[in-house]
């Protein structure tokens, strides 16, 4: 087993602090960035516990359960039986109430709208079926990973269809639209398989939108469906929605969807322009469970053999190097590692340096610049005698403070 990996940092002195810019007007995008963050810490996901429930949301549920029994026998959602005392039940029609601020008649609505969707659209059969959308796994709409509380996280990244070949395979007539919006529900089904359903469970899902590149005014028609169907039917299941990459025309499309969002939604709300992706995406995922495109570790496969190996997170201010040193590794061991930094642009390098005197260093990787767009390195090196690795990312030609991980696993020689 190899040794701890201390973190050296060399600050070069003559670095001055930056000046202090001066006040501009902000912009819409801004302006919402900072009412996102004030509000994010505020918003408090329910727990389902009934017994935390104010007296008068407990009245609420049992009326709800009252009227149900009158209206609907044996009616199930998600397998879950609606009546009959299972806890998990009661998670599900909390979620409607909560949905509509507790009003029974309202919430009776919005199930009763739900459940005749649900029978209509063939929602429980929907995983067997095979709408044709291979080549948009992985790309367009996708499970892929859990965040630091244990939420399963969907992507969505609609920027492939800024190709008209590709958007009219899609949406080019409405027969086309719906089988597409059959398989965004699909991939939804998937990610609330995933959910408990119980009182301090897991019982939400987050979600991570890349606006990077997506076309403006093309996806209206779809976007608008997609909202208001997953509003109408899948209530509370999303504990935040993190958009990435905005662009300045995010404005336009918030106007767009901002009357349809309750309040509660926009609370949820996380706001990453680009180039700053990856530093907000480590503050609700580890490393090691984000996707390599968006700053991380994670590759399409990568949860087949089990849960990843953790990363250790570290951070690179401006005008300032770092070397991780791995010590320990034995002759005849293999160690594998990875590496990354949030949108990269500094200068990396990874050598070995055996422990007898005398002995040459050995130059694994040579200092290189990574560019911004360039995923997590992925290496491994087998020595011939027993030393350290020491892998360097040097930062000093910028004045920004960079998010960073790394992980290894070293492999002792078969004896």
């Amino acid at each position: 087993m190899a040794a701890s990996s201390p973190i050296s940092m060399q600050q070069t002195p003559q670095e001055q602090p930056e000046a202090s810019p001066k006040p501009s007007k902000k912009s819409f995008v801004s302006s919402l960035m900072e009412a996102a963050t004030l509000r994010s810490p505020s918003f408090r996901e329910d727990t389902y516990f009934v017994s935390l429930l104010k007296s008068s949301e407990k009245k609420a549920l049992q009326e709800l359960k009252q009227k149900l029994s009158v209206s609907h026998g044996s009616e199930s959602m998600w397998g879950i039986p609606l009546l009959g005392g299972d806890e998990r039940a009661d998670v599900i029609l909390l979620k409607f109430l909560r949905a509509r601020d507790f009003k029974v008649s309202d919430s009776l609505n919005m199930l009763q709208k739900c459940l005749a969707w649900r029978k209509e659209f063939g929602t429980d059969n929907i995983f067997e079926e095979d709408l044709g959308f291979k080549d948009l796994e992985e790309v367009v709409a996708y499970m892929h990973g859990y965040d630091r509380e244990g939420h399963p996280v969907c992507y969505n990244a609609y920027g492939v269809f800024r190709d008209k070949e590709i958007y009219d395979m899609i949406f080019g007539d409405e027969e086309k639209l719906k089988r597409f919006l059959r398989w965004r529900v699909q991939v939804l089904e998937r990610g609330i398989n995933l959910l408990h359903f119980k009182p301090g469970g897991v019982n939400s899902l987050i979600q991570v939108t890349d606006l990077k590149e997506m076309p403006k005014g093309e996806l209206k028609v779809a976007s608008n469906q997609i909202l208001s169907l997953f509003q109408d039917n899948y209530p509370e299941m999303v504990a935040r929605k993190v958009f990435i990459n905005v662009p300045w025309y995010f404005s336009m499309l918030y106007s767009m969807f901002s009357p349809f969002l309750t309040q509660r939604t926009k609370s949820k709300f996380v706001i990453a322009k680009e180039g700053n992706v990856a530093e907000t995406l480590y503050k609700f995922i580890s490393p090691e469970n984000v996707p390599v495109q968006y700053g991380g570790m994670s590759r399409p496969g990568d949860f087949q053999n089990g849960p990843p190996k953790p990363a250790s997170e570290f951070t690179v201010k401006g005008g300032e190097k770092v070397n991780i040193q791995i010590e320990g590794i034995e002759a005849g061991s293999t160690i594998t590692w990875d590496i990354v930094v949030g949108g990269w642009d500094l200068d990396y390098s990874a050598e070995f340096v055996p422990n007898a005197e005398g002995s040459y260093i050995i130059s694994i990787e040579k200092a290189r610049r990574i560019a911004s767009s360039e995923e997590a390195v992925h290496n491994s090196f087998t020595p011939i005698e027993a030393g350290k690795l020491v892998l360097s990312v040097n930062n000093t030609a910028s004045r920004r403070k960079k998010v960073a991980a790394y992980r290894y696993m070293v492999r002792k020689p078969i004896v």
